[in-house]
């Protein structure tokens, strides 16, 4: 088998490429792909769905939901509605980005907020066959965007709960630099939660606002052939996505970026 047949195609990846079009580049070449939820309600849900049925696509996750550090009832119903258009493409992962400190707050009882929220929308979840995948981003935007930082507090937050239900996402880009990821994948595996295999390259410097600075595969530091033989020794089979924000990827042709993206893909893992 081919490392190809594994790969999948993170929509964020060609932000501005047209939906239809992304999913026909993967249709062609036999690839996955990761849907976002904006495109997705552009086109509708049930046209989506009959788009990527119709091509024979794999949907590998939907990103993302969460953004409920502030549990309100509102962020609650969304992430539900989340979880509902998940079911109807065929996404079997839906991806949580946690929130960031509320104002008034701390990083504390953001976290608490994550707790109180997952409790709520794990069953839920569990209803509709769509695995709630806790993504870690990198510390530095804990204050903005994320309070969860490392695949340790990833899987201690999932602990609670039926893996089915709530799993975690190992993204390189944000867990390279912690000493202890090797174990942390080791335990994910263990414990069936690896729920999201993604990939992107450390790149420096980064650009203002930090956001858009993920390289392409195997133009920075990250070690990503390491990466896919931790994650396939825990017996994790499944697709990788490629997920880079990078202002340079965007504003060139969407497919020109996806077929750049492959054969880095195929480069830095075969």
């Amino acid at each position: 088998m081919s490392i190809l047949d594994r790969f999948s195609f993170n929509h964020a990846t060609a932000k501005f490429w047209d939906q239809r079009e992304a999913v026909e580049a993967c249709a062609r070449t036999g690839s996955g792909i990761g849907l976002w939820r904006e495109p997705l309600q552009e086109m509708g849900v049930e046209a989506s769905a009959k788009l990527v049925k119709d091509a024979g696509v794999s949907v590998t996750s939907l990103c993302r939901a969460g953004f409920f550090t502030d549990p309100t009832e509102e962020a609650l119903a969304d992430n539900r509605r989340a979880i509902d258009e998940a079911a109807a493409v065929g996404a079997p992962t839906l991806v949580l980005v946690s929130g960031p400190i509320q104002p008034g707050g701390t990083i504390d009882s953001a976290r608490e907020g994550v707790k109180t929220a997952l409790a709520e929308l794990a069953p839920y979840a569990l209803e509709q066959g769509v695995t709630l995948a806790i993504e870690p981003l990198h510390p530095m935007f804990a204050s903005d965007r994320c309070v969860v930082t490392t695949l340790k507090e990833s899987l201690d937050l999932a602990a609670p709960f039926d893996p089915a239900a709530v799993g975690v996402v190992v993204d390189t880009y944000h867990i390279w630099w912690d000493p202890e990821v090797w174990h942390g994948i080791e335990r994910a595996g263990a414990e069936g939660r690896i729920a999201s295999f993604q990939l992107a390259d450390w790149i420096t410097p980064l650009p203002a606002g930090v956001l858009t600075g993920r390289g392409q595969l195997g133009d920075g530091c990250i070690e990503m052939r390491r990466y896919l033989d931790a994650v396939d020794a825990t017996g994790f089979d499944g697709p990788i996505e490629v997920e880079l924000f990078n202002d340079a990827l965007w504003a060139r042709p969407g497919a020109e970026v996806f077929e750049e993206t492959r054969a880095a893909f195929a480069r830095v893992l075969e």
